[in-house]
């Protein structure tokens, strides 16, 4: 077993310390064994008694019963507990078997009141804020789905019908009740659910399995006799557009379980008592906890598999395409987080302090079920005496293995390879940070490609303190001028779907006839753009509608303009997770290729308006590159 002071040594902030209190430190702990989902502190409970560091294995950090983050080997909690004797405001659990050390209290204390102490306190604690931020934005409440959303399809019978055929049709296809029109022959579509037929009223009755045995065992109706005769008039109805948690309250004070769903009157489904109670089952927040707490690797996969049938929950409940992006981009987390575990677990301790970089789409919380994976791996620069390559073989598994889960869950592998399992993508923090440097003091058409991924970037997992150092070189961005100039390219540069004359411009030929490319066409060049103005303003936060508004309330670009570029990227947005939707329901896989003469006139002028906008910003940033005086 590695000794203590040794092991602490390798993270921060103790690997700034002097070798006296280090000493003290690993004296004084206490070491620990928890089982998987076991308590090691409690929200609002007693405050840390000393300053915990896990050893081995994982925890998790949760707030309201939510995951917020996963610490991994050589990251500390308790601390801000410590420091003020105010219970914790995290509850900590082991996520696996895990081992960790309880450092003595007047030690710890003085270890984060050095330099290294101070800086880490701050660290951690902004992106524990920051991370439950995210958690609880990107986890809409369940009850925010309408009844369209989980509502059977109608299946109507003839008022003659007899009850043994009806019976015979209960429970077929997941069936829980069937529709009736009764004084008079009706059918689905067929006028209101009550109204005038012919010049007499006419009434929507509903029948379940319940309904059948009563009419049998208590009134002693025949398997013969008519199914009016035990249909229960009116129907009890609720609306398409109300809310589930609302018809759950509904349903409860008429004390029936199925009722029949009208739209303006009109029947259009079925909702049942069983519906209601899988909802939460169905939730962003239940799949969360789902992944996050897979046994093995085929159920990890299994419940990435249900990120569809969310995905089309989110949009038919209406959830704004900001909120549904964070929603995939946390569950996405979510699947990253829980395959390193397995793999940590498998492979034991990674030999030095590490991080996990979403890239891109994921970066910005922006994604979408049709986004390429784009990640990359950081991690300490290896000691004199640890070789390198052992050490680079250990990060390059374990980037293969969340690349490949990633790709078994549906999410594809970027065509440029911008994955952490490519050494170009995997390096020390030493050359992260040259890398970054070489961008901005000699830029070139290859590094273009790099940087306007890699400067959408977010660390996701792993203990290592990379974020501020890269992101002090994207805020002095601005200081290079041949880089902003090669940057104000991409954003320029990037052609929208739109002909010379402002008409929306789908491809002629090949794969793309007829189609146009939302991804290729719209977002990106979107995206660039924002993102150059973003780094003209010395801005370095990620996602674009916060962009946009950091670049509008510094001055940098003119509001309304800034405002018509919120206002196209929702729109694009909106579009493409309908086309998403629209696939997943027919059983196809998302794509981002849309026929514009197949679009609502409605959505093919919004369209085209989006289009018109980003290319008059784009006109307007071309006297960054030199095009225009």
């Amino acid at each position: 077993m590695e000794q203590l002071d040794t092991f602490l040594a390798r993270h921060p902030p103790f690997d700034a310390l002097d070798g006296i209190l280090l000493t003290e430190l690993a004296a004084g702990a206490r070491r620990s064994s928890f089982a998987a989902g076991e308590a090691i502190m409690v929200e609002d409970g007693p405050p840390a008694e000393g300053l915990w560091v896990v050893l081995s294995g994982s925890v998790e950090l949760l707030h309201e019963g939510e995951a917020i983050y996963v610490l991994e080997p050589g990251e500390c909690f308790g601390q801000t507990s410590l420091l003020t004797g105010m219970a914790s405001t995290y509850s900590v659990r082991a996520g696996v078997d895990s081992e960790c050390a309880l450092l003595p209290a007047s030690a710890a204390r003085r270890a984060l009141a050095s330099e290294a102490g101070a800086v880490y306190l701050a660290r951690t604690m902004r992106l524990r804020l920051t991370r439950t931020g995210h958690a609880i934005h990107g986890l809409p409440y369940a009850g925010t789905t309408p009844v369209s959303a989980i509502m059977r399809a109608a299946v109507f019978v003839a008022a003659s019908e007899p009850i043994r055929e009806a019976a015979a049709r209960l429970g077929q296809d997941g069936t829980e009740a069937l529709l009736v029109w009764l004084d008079g022959e009706g059918g689905p579509g067929h006028g209101p659910a009550t109204g005038d037929a012919g010049g007499g009223a006419r009434r929507l009755g509903i029948v379940t399995d319940a309904d059948v045995r009563a009419g049998l065992v208590q009134r002693g109706l025949t398997l013969e006799a008519p199914v009016a005769e035990l249909a229960r008039a009116p129907a009890p109805t609720v609306p398409c557009a109300q809310p589930a948690v609302e018809a759950t309250v509904d349903m409860l004070a008429l004390g029936v379980d199925c009722v029949a769903v009208v739209d303006r009157g009109r029947p259009c489904g079925v909702l049942s008592a069983a519906d209601l109670v899988v909802l939460d089952a169905r939730s962003s927040v239940a799949l969360r906890h789902t992944i996050l707490e897979a046994a093995d690797l085929d159920g990890l996969v299994r419940a990435a598999s249900q990120l569809p049938r969310l995905f089309r929950y989110l949009v038919a409940a209406g959830v704004p395409a900001r909120d549904v992006g964070r929603v995939l981009s946390l569950q996405h987390d979510a699947i990253v987080t829980r395959r390193i575990e397995l793999s940590i677990g498998a492979y034991g301790n990674p030999p030095l302090p590490w991080g996990w970089l979403d890239l891109g789409s994921a970066a910005r919380r922006e994604f979408t079920l049709a986004s390429d994976q784009d990640n990359a791996l950081a991690y300490a620069t290896p000691p004199p005496d640890v070789s390198a390559d052992e050490v680079d073989a250990y990060f390059a598994r374990l980037g293969a293995d969340v690349n490949d889960v990633l790709e078994r869950c549906g999410i594809g592998t970027d065509n440029n390879g911008v994955l952490a399992r490519e050494r170009a993508w995997r390096m020390s923090k030493a050359r992260w940070i040259a890398v970054f440097d070489g961008c901005l003091s000699a830029p070139s058409e290859s590094d273009l490609v790099r940087s306007t991924v890699a400067f959408d970037f977010r660390a996701v997992a792993g203990s290592l303190p990379l974020t501020a150092e890269l992101t002090s070189r994207m805020r002095a961005a601005r200081e290079h001028p041949d880089f902003m100039r090669l940057l104000a390219r991409s954003a320029t540069d990037y052609p929208v779907a739109l002909t010379r004359f402002g008409a929306l411009a789908p491809a002629r030929r090949g794969e793309l006839a007829r189609r146009i490319d939302l991804k290729r066409q719209a977002i990106i060049p979107l995206v660039n753009l924002v993102r150059f103005h973003a780094l003209t303003a010395g801005v370095t936060i990620s996602p674009t509608l916060d962009r946009l508004e950091a670049v509008a309330s510094l001055g940098t670009l003119d509001r309304a303009l800034a405002s018509a570029l919120a206002e196209a990227f929702d729109a694009i947005a909106r579009l493409r997770f309908d086309h998403h939707a629209e696939l997943i329901a027919g059983g196809e896989a998302p794509d981002n290729l849309v026929d514009p003469d197949e679009l609502p006139p409605i959505a093919r002028g919004e369209l085209r308006e989006a289009l018109r906008t980003i290319r008059r910003a784009q006109r307007l940033a071309e006297v960054w590159t030199g095009a225009r005086p």
